[in-house]
């Protein structure tokens, strides 16, 4: 528990490679969380090469951290390799549709999960890149994905070269609900968001916006409608070609 309430993004590396047998065995620790049906519908594609980085990191914006990781782990939404099981053993797959992109997706997101967790049990820090998914048709064309596949989420993994602070959090009492869902009144709302209001941090981050609040720096720059409509529909398309939606 300790190591799951220590957690904090690391988006510097030192430039120390991360050993292949110490890779692989965090990838096999991610390969053990829990999959829908034992059916482990994902994979992880490793990249490590320069080159491919470089390939990669307009993709994710060009975070400085897509960039020097030392290692940039692609956790794919895959039901190619399950269906052409299927195939091979006399078994139609039904697995053209969005019920089964969201599983794969949920697979994915799990395995991600567990790989971080082993990551940082060794002393790695990590880095989740949001960014996969708003150039997904991008990334499958670097990383050749073929159909019925979808890249959800990056993890960038190295040597921690920082030190952050923990990052702050709504209480628990903010987020768990028991037995059934209660909504929030507008004072609950105060009170829940007012830590993350008041740090010098969120302050700063106001006025470097010219925003008036902390809310419009999210909700005119950094997650904008129409930025959130056009990914949508690019993400729809892609979904399409890779035949998870007809």
């Amino acid at each position: 528990m300790e190591l799951l309430n220590r957690h904090v993004t690391i988006r510097k590396f030192k430039e120390k490679p991360v050993d292949q047998i110490l890779l692989e065995s965090i990838l096999y620790s991610g390969t053990k969380a829990s999959t829908t049906g034992n059916m482990q519908l994902y994979s992880i594609v490793v990249t490590k090469d320069e080159k491919q980085k470089e390939k990669l990191a307009p993709l994710h914006f060009n975070q400085s951290v897509a960039k020097r990781a030392p290692v940039l782990l692609t956790f794919v939404a895959d039901f190619n390799r399950f269906s052409k099981w299927c195939r091979n053993n006399k078994a139609i797959p039904g697995y053209d549709n969005l019920l089964s992109f969201y599983t794969a997706s949920i697979d994915a997101l799990l395995v991600a999960q567990n790989v971080c967790i082993a990551a940082e049990n060794l002393g790695l820090g990590i880095c989740y890149l949001g960014t996969t998914t708003y150039n997904a048709k991008e990334i499958i064309d670097v990383l050749e994905l073929p159909k019925l596949t979808f890249p959800v989420t990056t993890v960038a993994l190295g040597y921690p070269d920082e030190t952050p602070g923990l990052t702050d959090r709504i209480p628990l009492d903010g987020v768990v609900h028991w037995e059934k869902y209660t909504d929030y009144s507008e004072n609950r709302i105060k009170e829940l968001y007012a830590v993350k209001e008041s740090l010098e941090s969120s302050k700063a981050f106001v006025v470097e916006n010219q925003k008036e609040t902390l809310a419009q720096v999210y909700t005119d720059v950094r997650y904008k409608k129409a930025d959130n409509e056009f990914f949508s529909a690019k993400m729809m398309d892609t979904l399409r070609l890779q035949g998870f939606i007809v």
